[in-house]
């Protein structure tokens, strides 16, 4: 199993639970969805997943890793070498063009593998794109950037965080086409945290939050 999340708890400050009891888990390849409300600990679940937050209890083990068990500096490691993120807001870095933003990851991760990232720009419609920056692109075309940024690296896990929130239905179809396929391709899981229904129905399984748990 890739991912096992065991009954794990996170209260916010102040003591107010977010997460009570959550378990599931995740294999090599395997897409999953997970839903709920707004406010219902989605997003923090995803970044109790990413080793971006720590939790009060249970366990998250990725690649047989107990996450509780690593500092800063594993946490980071993790993040390098295990998985990807892509969020709502691209996140994008404004002074860099889409080739270098592209590639920045994998460099950091000492992976950069130009042949790679030039496969990903054609895939994801981006071979005439790469000498332009951020603020020139469309909404769509920079999230397409975002994906291979993350993809770049050939994480184990891809988590991504209401990816096509900001974008129109089109663009919206079009990311979704675009990261399930580099997924499927590169036999990377995914975990994608969304509120709609019919991208959930895309996936191999979804998983629903309510109340803190698993419904």
């Amino acid at each position: 199993m890739l991912l096992t999340i065991d009954h794990v708890r996170k209260s916010y400050p102040g003591g107010r639970p977010v997460l009570s009891d959550v378990s599931l888990t995740l294999d090599q390849g395997e897409t999953l969805a997970l839903t709920g409300e707004s406010g219902s600990g989605k997003s923090t679940l995803l970044h109790l997943a990413a080793a971006l937050d720590g939790f009060d209890g249970g366990e998250i083990t990725l690649r047989g890793t107990a996450l509780s068990t690593l500092d800063d500096t594993g946490r980071a490691a993790l993040r390098r070498e295990t998985l990807s993120l892509v969020f709502q807001q691209f996140n994008l870095i404004p002074s860099l063009t889409v080739a270098q933003n592209l590639s920045i990851h994998a460099r950091l991760a000492g992976r950069d593998d130009p042949e790679w990232v030039a496969h990903l720009a054609e895939r994801l419609g981006l071979a005439d794109l790469m000498d332009r920056f951020p603020e020139q692109l469309s909404g769509g075309q920079q999230q397409r950037v975002a994906i291979g940024r993350a993809m770049a690296t050939r994480p184990a896990l891809l988590l991504a965080d209401e990816p096509t929130g900001n974008l129109d239905e089109t663009a919206s179809a079009v990311v979704l086409d675009l990261m399930l396929s580099l997924v499927a391709d590169t036999g990377a899981a995914l975990l994608l945290v969304t509120h709609s229904q019919d991208i959930a129905a895309r996936l191999d399984r979804r998983a629903h939050l309510s109340g803190g748990r698993i419904a």
